[in-house]
């Protein structure tokens, strides 16, 4: 199945009603309440025109979406595809909102996307075209730290947060926090150290914590360790890269890999760093050494593994696909790579599903911490890490004067070290993952809800009454 197709697009947004829909019945809130909280709040639609490379006009269309304004500012990032379509965002917004709900980021949600191949354009037009978006967007003030902050997506990244954040800064130069109005920069303009591989590293952990819970994998005859399990990844970018980088490194063996013109399969495992280069460097998988070229990248989904993670784009798996697939889990790294159709179907098989409003959850985790930083004007290891540093070296002291043994000078400094922003940034994002794992295990179990989405969904929605509540709306 296509997804250059707009009725594939709108049937994503079914997906997403219908999502809300199953775990809104199980719960006790009034008809309003679920409305307020499943309904887009606004939409801005916009075209504007750019000067091509060829010297001609070509008149852009965009979006952004704000789904939700119970908290400030909206979060959720920019996509660049021809194929992006208002269906599309405003499913993508809603996700965004109930991520953040579920992982306690204090956001509301939002998306944007521009009718744009990025790979088929210079980065000069990119950049006009980016520029240009933005000031859109500052118009009509759907951008800011306090209003909507906007992050990377499919076909964008650094670069993009970046013309982003300097045209934003140079259109209010009285701002205090103009860096804040976007994160995923690069480090250079006020980023922050581990937001590129944040999404990826949060799929790890998402995938570790279920390997936890012998409940349920002991039905799906899976160990609790990740050495040896068989993983095959859909998608190759930022999210799917990282994943299988931070999955094999832990012992787990990558032996698939789908892009859009075909995918590599090796039952003996992948070098995930040498599919990569190779990607690079020919744009195609084909040929890849040591490995069976696989025509269909929908195929190589549909191969016997313990884990398969979707992380390229939505309704990957659908009804007609999903009587093939033969993993034990499905780990969503995208948005919606599942539709409900396809859902239905691994369910009956006994496939265990983790739900992407959980799994790729950290993203907007780091760009928290990032927006943050950018808000107080000061990193997190700054304040602590030579304070750090020295309670460590005197509690050293101590204990070699207590065993009148001296500890070499490299594993001294090793051990003594005060923390960086890295390790905060990376500690913090373990942690939101375990938690927001153990309150969807917990609402999952404790409500007897069919599956883990339906319990991630409920989860959110109890989070967002809350606060609807707390501001008096429904009181």
């Amino acid at each position: 199945m296509k997804t250059d197709d707009p009725l594939i697009r709108s049937h994503f947004y079914n997906s997403v009603s219908h999502y809300f829909d199953k775990a809104a019945l199980v719960t006790d809130h009034s008809v309003g309440l679920l409305d307020l909280i499943k309904s887009c709040n606004s939409v801005y639609r916009m075209r504007f025109p750019v000067k091509g490379d060829d010297g001609e006009i070509h008149v852009i269309e965009g979006y952004r979406a704000q789904h939700s304004h119970h908290r400030l500012p909206c979060k959720g990032g920019i996509r660049y595809s021809e194929h992006v379509t208002q269906d599309e965002v405003i499913a993508l917004a809603a996700i965004m909102t109930y991520k953040c709900a579920i992982v306690g980021v204090p956001f509301g949600g939002s998306k944007g996307g521009v009718c744009i191949n990025s790979r088929s354009h210079s980065p000069e037009f990119r950049e006009r075209v980016t520029r240009r978006y933005t000031a859109e967007l500052i118009k009509k003030n759907f951008i800011g730290p306090a209003i909507d902050v906007p992050a990377p997506d499919y076909g964008t990244g650094e670069q993009e947060m970046a013309w982003i954040a300097d045209t934003y800064r140079a259109m209010n130069f009285n701002e205090l926090h103009p860096y804040a109005c976007v994160t995923g920069k690069p480090l250079q303009l006020h980023g922050i150290p581990g937001r590129t591989e944040a999404t990826g590293l949060g799929v790890y952990h998402g995938i570790k914590e279920c390997l936890q819970r012998k409940h349920l994998t002991k039905p799906l005859g899976l160990t609790s360790e990740l050495d040896g399990k068989r993983v095959i990844v859909q998608g190759l970018g930022n999210v799917g890269y990282h994943a299988a980088k931070f999955l094999s490194e832990d012992g787990a063996l990558i032996i698939g890999i789908a892009e859009m013109g075909g995918g590599v399969f090796n039952p003996k495992g992948l070098e995930v760093a040498k599919v990569k280069e190779w990607l690079r460097e020919n744009g195609s998988l084909r040929d890849f050494p040591d490995a069976e070229f696989v025509e269909s990248p929908l195929e190589v989904l549909e191969r016997e593994c313990d884990i398969l993670v979707p992380a390229a784009l939505e309704n990957q798996i659908t009804a007609e696909n999903a009587p093939r697939i033969q993993a034990k889990i499905v780990a969503e790294g995208a948005n919606g790579p599942v539709d409900f159709e396809g859902e239905e179907i691994l369910l009956k098989k006994g496939i265990l599903i983790l739900p992407d409003l959980y799994l790729n959850a950290g993203g907007v985790t780091v760009s928290y911490f990032e927006w943050i930083k950018n808000m107080s004007h000061v990193s997190f290891d700054r304040m602590t890490s030579r304070y750090t540093e020295g309670v460590k070296t005197k509690l050293i002291e101590v204990m070699e004067q207590l065993s009148d043994k001296k500890l070499s000078e490299d594993f001294r400094k090793q051990i003594t070290a005060g923390p960086q922003e890295i390790d905060y940034v990376r500690t913090a994002l373990a942690e939101t993952m375990a938690q927001a794992f153990h309150n969807i295990y917990d609402t999952w179990q404790t409500n007897d809800l069919e599956d883990m989405r339906t319990a991630a969904y409920y989860f959110a929605i109890q989070r967002l009454a809350e606060s609807y509540e707390a501001h008096g709306i429904f009181p």
